[in-house]
């Protein structure tokens, strides 16, 4: 298992065909939300399993906090760490900006998967895509 930090076009599109198979396919987000306006500015992540692509991420930083999103593993790859390991890759990656905390929207079926790695949730539940989440936190140490 390899995560990469997306640096051609090529792992770009390996990024976003993990991201529609399981937000577009699987959990019926609509390809407009999923894909959007907001992917220039993000440090995108891709998985591989040899060549195969079966996770992603990306990273935005926002003024003084990094935020992670669209973090997401294909289903036959699920409990096998490599959601551990793209989540890793991106806290290694944001130590690099001058930020002190990383925030994420988990959905509540993954506030579980975000705790076991130091994330603390701050807010109540709430919707994104239709799907339940919740706010979470973590403060990182940056790189100086």
């Amino acid at each position: 298992m390899e995560v990469r930090v997306v640096a051609s076009d090529k792992e770009q599109e390996d990024a976003f065909f993990v991201r529609r198979t399981v937000f577009v396919d699987e959990q019926n987000v609509p390809e407009e939300e999923e894909i959007d306006q907001y992917e220039k500015d993000a440090v995108h992540f891709v998985a591989y399993d040899g060549e195969k692509p079966v996770g992603a991420g990306r990273l935005r930083i926002l003024d003084d906090i990094g935020k992670v999103e669209r973090i997401c593993v294909l289903k036959e790859y699920r409990t096998q760490g490599v959601g551990v390991e793209i989540m890793k890759k991106i806290e290694q990656e944001a130590k690099g900006y001058p930020i002190e905390d990383i925030k994420l929207n988990a959905q509540i079926t993954a506030e579980r998967f975000y705790t076991r790695l130091g994330y603390e949730t701050i807010s109540g539940e709430f919707f994104d895509a239709g799907i339940p989440h919740v706010a979470m936190r973590k403060t990182i140490e940056t790189v100086s």
